[in-house]
């Protein structure tokens, strides 16, 4: 059971760093300070949601990832052509945030499906509601874009 929890946070921590790191990625892209402001700190939380895990991860006496997927690398340089082809345009950012944070409750919700000790599932189920979370501020705020 130890190695299958591990290979399971292990995927979780590669979903975080994607999301720090898309999250940074955004900050960079995006226009509007309030947006950079939200990016920046989702991109912390993304962090320390993965130092979380890694703890976990060293605990059950495995090896900690320590960076994103490589679809992560992919989507994030998405992000950056896409904006860049819109003007750089705050809602093409959102919509690819969103895009990303999708993936993630994926991510987080397959992780919830398997046989995981009842204390990482608690963290795991905790931080699927704060991705959860993300992803519905991330879709109003893209609604708000595209309804000007």
């Amino acid at each position: 059971m130890s190695d299958s929890t591990i290979s399971t946070l292990n995927e979780l921590i590669e979903t975080c760093k994607d999301g720090e790191y898309g999250f940074r990625a955004c900050a960079e892209q995006a226009k509007s300070d309030t947006l950079k402001t939200l990016f920046d700190r989702r991109s912390q939380e993304c962090a320390a949601a993965a130092t979380q895990l890694q703890a976990h991860v060293s605990e059950l006496g495995g090896k900690p990832e320590n960076r994103g997927s490589a679809m992560g690398a992919v989507h994030r340089g998405w992000v950056a052509v896409k904006t860049k082809l819109t003007s750089y345009d705050d809602l093409a950012v959102l919509e690819e945030c969103e895009r990303g944070e999708d993936a993630a409750l994926e991510s987080y919700r397959e992780a919830l499906r398997q046989d995981l000790p009842e204390r990482i599932a608690n963290l795991v189920e905790l931080q699927y509601q704060g991705a959860k979370q993300n992803h519905d501020e991330i879709r109003r705020l893209r609604n708000e874009l595209r309804g000007r």
